[in-house]
């Protein structure tokens, strides 16, 4: 997409190789400013840097948060100065171990799925007056598992695997809650699988990848930036299609999850 006025994309989990390539192919426009939220400094830069020597694109910067905590996500919405039009909730975790935040909420849950929500919702505000503006939630089609009465493993045995699967399902059916409650303030919400990428997250759960980094960020910046991610809003996509999502007509479930969620 490009456009005479600049266009605000912040990117979550930008230091990972999704993230990474996410960012740096949105910033392939000279029109896009691209703001890359990660929790480690250090390498925030050192993306920064690569992305900007790779692109030439001058206005790229970073923020700092660790989107398991909702204190933080807060703060960085109250720091926020200007317009943004593109949230691309991207940033996830998937421990060996079980853990939990400072909070005391399973790290996953609040990472992967309460991190998405809680953005979107403190962004909300900000996103409005760019409308028609988008959130992007980086989901997957390895989803399932969704345990309501305990999703935070608190009774069943911790995997990793499970624990993931359960928080892309969730990804999926809050994109359909948000993209209801949000239409009405000129925003869409859509979620995609992004591709079978080796990355740290897919290594922990004890896979490779099939595609590259870039591959794999192709869907959500489509999503980001062509027409279709403005108007099919609460739908699922793979490889830039619409595809039928199996979560996503269970209403008394997304209701339920989405009022689970809001009680955190």
């Amino acid at each position: 997409m490009t456009t005479s006025t600049p266009r605000v994309f912040l990117v979550t989990g930008a230091t990972g190789a999704i993230g990474q390539a996410i960012a740096h192919q949105l910033a392939q426009s000279p029109d896009h400013r691209v703001v890359l939220l990660a929790r480690n400094e250090a390498k925030a830069q050192a993306a920064v840097d690569r992305i900007r020597r790779a692109t030439a694109n001058p206005h790229l910067s970073y923020d700092l948060a660790d989107v398991s905590r909702r204190a933080e996500i807060e703060a960085l919405a109250r720091r926020w100065n200007g317009p943004l039009h593109v949230l691309i909730n991207n940033a996830a975790s998937t421990p060996r171990q079980r853990q939990e935040t400072p909070e005391g909420i399973e790290l996953q849950w609040a990472t992967n799925v309460l991190g998405y929500l809680w953005l979107t919702q403190a962004l909300a505000p900000i996103l409005q007056p760019s409308a028609p503006a988008r959130v992007v939630n980086v989901a997957s089609y390895w989803a399932g598992d969704l345990d309501l009465s305990d999703v935070e493993f608190k009774r069943r045995p911790y995997r990793n695997g499970t624990a993931y699967r359960q928080s892309k399902q969730a990804n999926r059916m809050l994109t359909v809650a948000l993209a209801e409650r949000l239409a009405q303030r000129g925003l869409s919400v859509t979620a995609c699988h992004p591709g079978d990428v080796n990355s740290q997250l897919s290594n922990n759960l004890g896979f490779g990848g099939s595609q590259s980094a870039a591959e794999g960020a192709r869907t959500p910046v489509w999503l980001a930036t062509d027409p279709a991610g403005a108007t099919m809003t609460g739908q699922y996509f793979e490889r830039c299609r619409p595809v039928p999502c199996r979560f996503a007509t269970d209403r008394v479930a997304i209701e339920a999850l989405y009022e689970l969620c809001q009680g955190y």
